[in-house]
């Protein structure tokens, strides 16, 4: 799957809105995540943060390092490290396109979306160049303009 097909009921759990901040979303995609039962449970009760989350492709498998998934409260024994690698779920042609993608200059691969499609989890990664300051404050000083502009037109 080369985009984010939006055919089934989904469930947003997390979004990482400083991804889009911080970096061009060029391209998304839609992987699974290999999860524990706790780790699921912490998830339908929106116990994840994306913040800090980015995926590194090792040995022709695709990782999601940083993500926060808080330990489930009545999981005792079970609960897994918080913020443990994760493996995606992507077939090996696709692991391998993105690795080629990667290895351009400036490009990374970043979790922009975490939700429920039906009883599955699944990822939303970003094929991602990263903004220059100069490039933040350019889209902060549009969005404040259509901001007033929008404020304006309602006065």
């Amino acid at each position: 799957m080369t985009s984010v097909q939006t055919n089934s009921v989904q469930k947003l759990i997390a979004q990482n809105k400083k991804a889009f901040h911080d970096y061009f979303v060029e391209d998304k995609y839609e992987a699974g995540i290999e999860l524990c039962g706790t780790e699921v449970k912490s998830l339908r009760a929106g116990r994840v943060n994306l913040k800090d989350s980015y995926c590194r492709i090792q040995n022709g498998e695709l990782f999601v390092l940083g993500m926060h998934v808080s330990p489930y409260e009545k999981g005792n024994i079970f609960n897994r490290e918080p913020l443990r690698e994760r493996r995606v779920l992507m077939h090996k042609r696709e692991i391998l396109r993105l690795l080629g993608l990667v290895g351009q200059k400036g490009y990374s691969l970043i979790p922009l979306r975490l939700y429920f499609s039906g009883k599955w989890v699944k990822l939303e990664i970003g094929l991602c160049k990263g903004k220059k300051l100069y490039d933040k404050r350019e889209a902060d000083a549009k969005r404040s303009a259509k901001r007033e502009a929008d404020r304006a037109e309602k006065l």
